[in-house]
């Protein structure tokens, strides 16, 4: 399977504080990674290292076998949705869509399937600081799935999702797998990791503690459910 994104020797320190300790691992497509770890174990970080939205002190970033560091393109191939989108209060939702549409200038076709589930278009008049942060989570999840993107980076994605929403997207993730995207999950619903996963990378304090597929975590630990499987293989490691 090929490399679509492959990190070495990844480092970042925000003043003392350490985040990334020399990240090195690579992501293929046609998967769903799920990004886990405790709080502050450096998973935003790394999600923003590879969007270029922070720049490591040391290691390289490789996008389809090219260093991404002071390049732009590469972006163009990337749909993200952040934990919380943050938008111009005034912009209605439809002034916000053709925007984005007409930054982008994509001649290929749109990808609506989620604009249509969450029904976004008989809510284009409303203005961003009117909707609820859920709506704004359906937002910001329609436009990371818009532009038919080769990787998909989803931070939290169902934080205040209700459930309806989430399972629709969570079946849309699935889809984009089908098709050969990889897709970058973080999340603290192992529940929802469990569901969507092929892989798993599980960050402790800025360092990879262990990266492998789904299936072998649970073969290993004899666990069925993916928090059981986690919490048997962090003891075993421990001991």
């Amino acid at each position: 399977m090929e490399k679509i994104i492959e990190i070495e020797g990844l480092k970042k320190a925000f003043g003392k504080l350490q985040v990334l300790k020399g990240i090195g691992c690579a992501f293929e497509r046609g998967g769903v990674v799920s990004i886990l770890g405790p709080n502050a174990s450096g998973k935003t970080t790394l999600i923003k290292s590879i969007l270029g939205m922070v720049v490591p002190d040391e290691g390289t970033i490789l996008f389809k076998g090219k260093p991404v560091i002071n390049t732009f393109n590469y972006k163009r191939h990337i749909g993200y949705m952040p934990q919380i989108g943050r938008y111009p209060d005034n912009m209605k939702i439809g002034q916000l869509f053709r925007m984005v549409m007409d930054i982008r200038q994509e001649d290929t076709a749109l990808d609506t399937d989620l604009l249509k589930e969450y029904k976004l278009e008989s809510m284009y008049h409303k203005t961003m600081r009117t909707l609820s942060g859920g709506t704004l989570q359906k937002v910001s999840a329609a436009l990371a799935f818009m532009f038919n993107p080769d990787v998909l980076i989803l931070d939290e994605p169902s934080a205040g999702l209700d459930p309806f929403a989430a399972e629709a997207l969570k079946e849309k993730i699935i889809d984009e797998k089908m098709k050969g995207r990889l897709v970058l999950v973080t999340s603290h619903i192992l529940s929802e990791a469990d569901e969507i996963s092929d892989n798993i990378l599980y960050l402790i304090e800025g360092q990879i503690s262990f990266y492998k597929s789904l299936h072998t975590l649970k073969d290993e630990t004899g666990e069925h459910k993916l928090s059981k499987a986690l919490t048997k293989f962090l003891n075993l490691q421990e001991c």
